[in-house]
């Protein structure tokens, strides 16, 4: 096929290979141009390669440019550093990208929820800098710099300004942090001069957090650093229905890795009643970037059509469609 892309596949862990199966279905029902590599990655492959990240998967995003990712496992307090960490660092993907958007015919507290989470990915405390200075006593190194911190202010205000957002609300603790995220704000306010169209604010983060349980609508993108990002990012999923139906990207200047930022759900893992619509919904992204938006806008709305519809869900939003029923309905939408 002419000008087909091609695109590596990582299903991930737990649940990870059906909804990636799911989502590879309606891609190929939609016949958009693309061509798929599978590579590996994750808890699952480690006893094969010795590693949840193997240098071979590495290599093939480099190829690619582009991944569709469904979810890896990090064990909690031990063992690999997670895979998820070390791609966005081996490919320098250091801008998550995650919209929350209200879904149609998903109740929950809220309505008309629209917001951007822009998330800085390569540094904070999530650099990994830890060591043990006395038995009993750990030191976590918070790593802040200019540059990374102009870069995502700058993807944020760009987005804001392409797709036509009205506010970027910087999402910081300098009150406490005076130098880290000190530095972080003095950045974000050199670019945000460039862009006199977009208004921009600051807002401290516990605040941030009470004010969107309240009233999420008063804000429009939140541009932030990396652990802040992570879990307000989490919190804001919470208020259209949870990670099942919010979508994730993370771009780099080169590469882009688009996933389902849910977990594995090892006790579903199997029983094919997973809900795949993060997925999709992250393929429709990645279809974006790939400037395939007709394909794109097409799965969106088939998505949109069967949750509007309301009588084919998944267990997680109270129905009892398996992941082949839901999938099915999809592609009858398209």
């Amino acid at each position: 096929m002419a000008n087909t892309r091609t695109v590596t596949i990582i299903n991930g862990d737990g649940i990870g290979p059906e909804v990636m199966a799911a989502t590879v279905r309606v891609l190929e029902a939609l016949k958009v141009p693309l061509e798929f590599e599978h590579k590996d990655a994750g808890t699952e492959v480690v006893a094969k390669y010795g590693t949840n990240l193997p240098h071979e998967t590495v290599e093939a995003v480099l190829r690619s440019g582009v991944a569709l990712k469904g979810p890896t496992g990090t064990v909690v307090g031990g063992g690999l550093p997670s895979a998820n960490v070390g791609l966005r660092k081996r490919l320098d993907l250091y801008s998550s990208l995650r919209p929350v958007k209200s879904v149609p015919s998903v109740k929950t507290r809220y309505e008309n929820v629209d917001l951007i989470v822009v998330r800085e990915n390569t540094e904070d405390l999530y650099a990994g800098l830890e060591h043990i200075i006395v038995p009993g006593v750990v030191e976590s190194l918070k790593i802040i710099t200019e540059k990374a911190s102009t870069r995502i202010a700058r993807f944020a205000f760009e987005y804001a300004k392409r797709h036509g957002r009205k506010k970027v609300s910087a999402v910081h603790k300098a009150n406490i942090m005076k130098l880290s995220d000190g530095l972080f704000l003095d950045c974000c306010r050199k670019v945000g001069r460039e862009y006199p169209e977009v208004t921009y604010e600051e807002v401290i983060v516990d605040n941030l957090c009470m004010q969107l349980v309240k009233d999420p609508t008063r804000f429009d993108m939140l541009v932030t650093e990396n652990l802040y990002g992570d879990i307000v990012s989490d919190l804001c999923a919470g208020l259209v229905g949870g990670l099942g139906v919010v979508p994730g990207a993370n771009i780099g200047e080169r590469t882009a890795v688009f996933e389902a930022v849910h977990g594995t759900a090892p006790d579903i893992a199997g029983k094919g009643i997973a809900n795949p619509t993060a997925l999709m919904m992250s393929s429709v992204m990645m279809l974006d970037w790939l400037d395939m938006r007709e394909e794109a806008r097409r799965m969106e709305s088939a998505i949109h059509k069967v949750y509007s519809g309301g009588t084919v869900r998944t267990g997680d939003l109270g129905g009892g469609a398996t992941t082949r029923e839901f999938t099915d309905a999809i592609i009858a939408a398209l």
